[in-house]
């Protein structure tokens, strides 16, 4: 049987809607205290509608976010090489249905798109394609890892690809991947089979176990993810709980990640018909139910989501972001005007996002260092169990910030990252690694690059 059962879920949600002021305020100090809430406390959290209430939630999962997380921000940007599709999701501007020229990159216009990332300052991408086997086999996507490693100085890939088999996951697993990435979009059975017609993707079952097989062959990080507005969000957030819960059942670790990215305007679909579509309020509520229900887990926000909602965001539970985005192949390189995959909504530079979170008061990060340091699946989580995982990802995340702002930095990002800078170092309380830090700083000024603890 699935771990997912839709009719347990929304018995508990049922179970759960008359909840007061103080059962949440209970649950909320539990939760402060990283005592695991129950399925029970989680549907009552996500059945919440008074506004103070939810600003309580929103409070406290920001300071679970800065005890593990401290204030750093990952930046990341989408690659798409493969446009070609044979799955019909309603809600994607790369259906089947819709009718467009459509491409595959080459090997150099690979290398084009990773040197035009690489001139906005990105070390991190997540590699993205349709699911077509004839015209992108799975042999082409691992050869497009290797032409992006090969290409300059991307650190890490994360790679969000199709469900497919432990055998084909084993061989990603030996290109030294970072995250594999898999959304389920939907936990709804039906309504995912409304939205996945006659496909491959189509296949709940094959989808929901993806993670399973991906861990089963090696791959230590994996991420999931909710499309918001496909179906009920109270539901698809305690499904998405429970599938976490369920990977560290089975295979030992939970997701790394999630992502939470809200429906969106696409060529071929009308945002209209979709009557789950969830406002800014509710979305706020669904970060912080999410960051209090799995809090050693990282959160991924991308550009579908307005500079306001992000910036907010953040101070509840997000943990990385895309920055500059494009979501047609071939974008970077060429411009705007191919086939994206949805429309964007934040099109800030990585430069004008970086000097907005400094403002904010946030450190951006380029880090790749734990997954380089065999810090990753259940060594991870141990670290961010331990309250510990601050103390090495802040200093690094210090580091690839001066390296980007001695490559890239303009008189504005130079006079902004002074005093971040020094506030970072002697925020550092074991002198010896301030001691480090400090020498890798000198070392970048110097001309050296890529330095990680």
């Amino acid at each position: 049987m699935m771990f997912i059962n839709k009719k347990e879920i929304n018995k508990i949600l049922d179970e759960c809607v008359d909840v007061s002021t103080s059962e949440v305020n209970e649950i909320l100090e539990k939760a402060l205290s990283y005592e695991e809430l129950s399925n029970e406390e989680i549907a009552k959290l996500l059945q919440v509608e008074d506004n103070d209430t939810i600003q309580r939630m929103l409070e406290v999962a920001g300071q679970i976010k800065t005890d593990l997380y401290k204030n750093r921000v990952v930046l990341f940007a989408p690659l798409y090489i493969s446009d070609y599709c044979t799955n019909n999701c309603t809600y994607c501007g790369y259906q089947r249905d819709n009718k467009f020229p459509r491409r595959k990159l080459t090997k150099d216009e690979i290398i084009a798109e990773v040197k035009e990332l690489e001139k906005l300052g990105h070390k991190r991408l997540a590699l993205e394609v349709g699911e077509d086997e004839f015209n992108c086999s799975f042999d082409y996507i691992l050869q497009a890892i290797d032409w992006i490693y090969e290409a300059g100085d991307i650190r890490r890939i994360n790679v969000n690809v199709a469900a497919t088999t432990v055998e084909n996951f084993k061989k990603l697993n030996d290109k030294e991947i970072g995250t594999y990435i898999l959304f389920q979009e939907t936990y709804d059975i039906d309504k995912y089979e409304e939205y996945h017609p006659k496909s491959l993707k189509g296949n709940y079952e094959r989808q929901l176990y993806a993670h399973h097989r991906a861990m089963e062959a090696g791959i230590e990080d994996v991420g999931g993810g909710v499309l918001y507005g496909l179906s009920d969000y109270k539901f698809d957030t305690l499904a998405m709980v429970l599938h976490n819960r369920e990977l560290e059942k089975t295979c030992g670790v939970g997701f790394h990640t999630v992502s939470v990215p809200r429906i969106q305007k696409a060529a071929g679909m009308n945002v209209e018909d979709y009557p789950n579509i969830v406002d800014d309020k509710t979305f706020e509520k669904i970060v912080a139910v999410l960051r209090i229900a799995i809090p050693y887990t990282g959160m991924i926000l991308s550009t579908r989501e307005t500079y306001e909602t992000r910036n907010k965001l953040i101070r509840s539970g997000i943990s990385q972001i895309s920055a500059g985005s494009q979501t047609g192949v071939g974008s970077y390189n060429e411009g705007e005007e191919q086939e994206g995959q949805f429309d964007l909504q934040d099109d800030r530079t990585p430069m004008e996002t970086i000097k907005d979170l400094l403002k904010e008061g946030f450190l951006p990060s380029y880090c790749t260092a734990c997954y380089r340091m065999g810090r990753t699946g259940d060594h991870f989580m141990d670290i961010v169990r331990a309250g510990k995982i601050g103390e090495i990802c802040a200093p690094n995340a210090l580091v690839t910030f001066v390296e980007y702002v001695r490559d890239y930095g303009d008189e504005e990002l130079k006079e902004l990252a002074k005093p971040v800078i020094k506030s970072e170092i002697e925020a550092i309380t074991n002198p010896k690694l301030k001691e480090t830090i400090i020498k890798f700083i000198e070392r970048i000024n110097d001309g050296e690059s890529d330095l990680y603890v």
